[in-house]
């Protein structure tokens, strides 16, 4: 098998589950030069069905780019929700607004720019209410520090989700010096040690190649 079948099966699963309606962001971000990793359509529906399942009205995003998978999430929280986004780049948080406001949820998300190390403590001092789901999509080289984030920012039975943790594979080298490799094996180890959290980790593979993430579920005194 191959990237081309992976993408074959990706195209097929489009027709036919997923729908075509946010192909105009991943268009608009194009043309607007942005880099082509936004998440895939069937990993955007996956998105927006676990939001679904867990009926989130709170979305917190770490990296929002050309906010294609927040338009998904902020789908999924309903005209009564809120999606909070960072994004570090001011070109992405404007592309991304526009993005939002053609597909009709622009008034369901507040992006903040700036680093997000910098935002999340604004956020916490503000005492919002818990986030349902946290999907973690930026530099890997801190998502251990924002899972730490998502911790204070939650409550037991929230979905914490960080993107792109199997890097092709290389997660499995213990010796790898790829800051990228590193940084995945030290926020699955996070997960695993960290008694507020369950999680796994699930291969993923589609026209984007070979890659995965996690996901951890925040646990209460009584789990």
């Amino acid at each position: 098998m191959t990237t081309a079948d992976w993408a074959e099966v990706d195209h097929y699963l489009v027709e036919t589950l997923v729908g075509d309606g946010d192909s105009e962001t991943l268009r608009a971000n194009a043309a607007a030069g942005l880099p082509a990793i936004d998440v895939s359509p069937p990993q955007g529906k996956f998105l927006y069905l676990i939001a679904k399942s867990v009926r989130a009205r709170r979305v917190l995003e770490v990296g929002t780019l050309g906010g294609y998978s927040t338009t998904w999430l902020a789908r999924a929280v309903g005209k009564s929700g809120q999606v909070v986004t960072l994004e570090y780049e001011p070109k992405h948080a404007e592309v991304a607004r526009v993005n939002l406001e053609r597909a009709g949820v622009g008034e369901r998300v507040d992006i903040r720019v700036g680093a997000a190390l910098d935002s999340l403590p604004v956020l916490a001092e503000e005492q919002p209410e818990p986030f349902d789901v946290v999907f973690i999509d930026a530099d890997k080289v801190n998502n251990a520090n924002y899972v730490r984030w998502a911790l204070r920012l939650t409550r037991p039975g929230s979905v914490i989700i960080v993107d792109n943790v199997v890097r092709n594979g290389a997660i499995a080298d213990a010796d790898s010096t790829d800051v990228a490799v590193r940084a995945s094996r030290e926020v699955i180890e996070l997960i695993a040690a960290e008694p507020r959290l369950d999680g796994t980790v699930l291969q993923t593979v589609g026209g984007k190649g070979w890659d995965g993430f996690a996901y951890a579920v925040v646990l209460g005194e009584d789990d």
